[in-house]
């Protein structure tokens, strides 16, 4: 049985659970986790005995190769994916009918009840996402890879920056050399923040200098073909300061400590706040507005979520990202973020660049 199966199986435990008939599957990313396949546009309807994915013709080759074990109910051109499902679910049978709450339209939802009125439609929240959260050997092979490739694309352009290039050259020379060590692209839009800029956490990358500031934050991440990485590290491009030497030695400190924490069993609320605790300590908390992490894996963003009051336990398998950071709006931000695997019996760092404040200056 294959691991998808495998998964489908466990879904169907679900189904059995809540007494429903069929789970119709429309958040892509789902879709693939559940079969295979590395298209879109392409839901899946799983019922007690039958995994049927539903999707159009020019996918048609695509899903007989990667999901042979499926059966396959493909559109041609001019039909729409609401009669698809609309046949199928009167074919079926189905009286009850989980539906991903998360993925599903509201146009989607009233369009089907119409369609299907003899059909319940059930509210179904997070029932893959659960799964998707404890990682398989497979998915974690292939985050290490994700996470080599990222280390690779970094130290290159971390060799070749040069004073006069702009926050935007970096973050497209990280692209360029992502593909070139074999990713399929970045995991997302890099983060490039020079000095000041840096205060902000999701700042887009514009044509700021390096050569206009003493450091440079840089958020980003490889995507292998399906699994994805997620770093952030700053590099000192001038002067340490003492006030970076502070910042980011608090920051650095937070981060360690809050990965020390984690092992099966912990609260992911409580890791976040073994980190806010330290920064809150050196007088920075309300400058620290953010979760400390989330897990990652088909998306860069995927539960659990490391951040306040959540009560998740870490479980083995897992894979989280440690991010702390100290944002001071005119002067800068320091963040540091590494992926983290839970173990059986604690915890692996699956990133590897150095984050030492002495080795984060270029030469």
């Amino acid at each position: 049985m294959s691991r998808f199966a495998k998964r489908r199986n466990k879904i169907r435990r679900m189904l059995r659970k809540h007494r429903v008939d069929a789970l119709l599957v429309t958040n892509f990313t789902n879709v693939s986790y559940l079969t295979g396949f590395t298209g879109d546009d392409s839901y899946l309807l799983l019922t007690g005995k039958n995994d049927i994915v539903l999707s159009d013709e020019r996918y048609t080759t695509q899903l007989e190769e990667e999901c042979p074990e499926l059966e396959l109910n493909i559109r041609g051109p001019g039909k729409k994916m609401l009669s698809a499902v609309s046949r199928l679910l009167t074919s079926v049978k189905a009286k009850r009918l989980a539906i991903e709450a998360g993925s599903m339209t509201v146009a989607l939802h009233l369009a089907l009840q119409e369609s299907v009125k003899g059909c319940e439609l059930v509210p179904a929240s997070g029932w893959v996402e659960e799964l998707r959260a404890v990682k398989d050997r497979d998915e974690i092979a292939k985050t290490r890879v994700a996470c080599e490739q990222a280390r690779r694309a970094f130290e290159v352009v971390r060799a070749s920056l040069t004073p006069e290039m702009t926050e935007l050259q970096v973050a497209a020379d990280l692209e360029y050399q992502a593909r070139r060590f074999g990713g399929k692209c970045l995991s997302f839009p890099p983060i490039v923040a020079v000095g000041a800029r840096a205060a902000l956490p999701h700042a887009s990358p514009t044509e700021q200098r390096l050569e206009n500031a003493d450091f440079t934050l840089i958020d980003w991440g490889v995507n292998e073909g399906q699994y994805v990485s997620d770093l952030t590290r700053v590099l000192v491009t001038g002067k340490i300061s003492p006030k970076l030497r502070k910042v980011y030695g608090v920051v650095l400190n937070a981060q360690l400590a809050a990965i020390k924490s984690i092992r099966p069993g912990v609260a992911c609320g409580a890791v976040d706040q073994v980190a806010r605790s330290i920064i809150a300590k050196a007088g920075y908390g309300k400058q620290f507005g953010h979760g400390l992490g989330h897990g990652t894996g088909l998306e860069v963003h995927e539960a659990p979520r490391l951040s306040q009051g959540q009560s998740t336990l870490l479980a083995p398998g897992m894979i989280v990202t440690v991010e702390p950071g100290i944002y001071l709006p005119g002067w800068g931000g320091v963040r540091i973020e590494d992926d983290i695997l839970v173990t059986r019996t604690g915890h692996e760092v699956l990133t590897s660049v150095p984050k030492e404040l002495d080795e984060c200056v270029v030469g």
